[in-house]
């Protein structure tokens, strides 16, 4: 998904296709200010939603309020707000879920084992 006027920088390759909804009756204002050399802003109104690209570890902030006097109402890690990612990234984070279950299971069977010797 290409952006216009703000290109996100690093490898493309590693971005993530996100999706915000504002829930809200308020216009909101969407920034991600955590990336080196980007910045990105967008208004968002009532029940509209957002779709954008970044990098799997910005963080969306959600500034909300009254005309001049818009305050910070949350900060959302992008990687909640993913839709779509490379069937590459999937298999990596199966992999990942797959070694962490065996892991687990180890460690259950490591607490077994200890309480039958004691």
């Amino acid at each position: 998904m290409a952006q216009i006027l703000d290109a996100i920088p690093n490898n493309e390759n590693d971005s993530i296709l996100c999706c915000y909804v504002n829930a809200t009756s308020q216009i909101q204002v969407a920034r991600i200010t955590n990336i080196e050399n980007w910045y990105f802003e967008r208004v968002v109104f009532p029940g509209q939603r957002l779709m954008f690209e970044t990098l799997p570890e910005a963080l969306l902030e959600i500034h909300s309020g009254m005309m001049a006097s818009a305050i910070l109402s949350d900060t959302i890690p992008c990687k909640r707000l993913c839709i779509s990612i490379s069937e590459e990234k999937i298999e990596e984070k199966k992999e990942d879920e797959d070694s962490s279950l065996y892991n687990k299971r180890k460690e259950d069977e490591s607490e077994k084992l200890e309480v039958v010797l004691t």
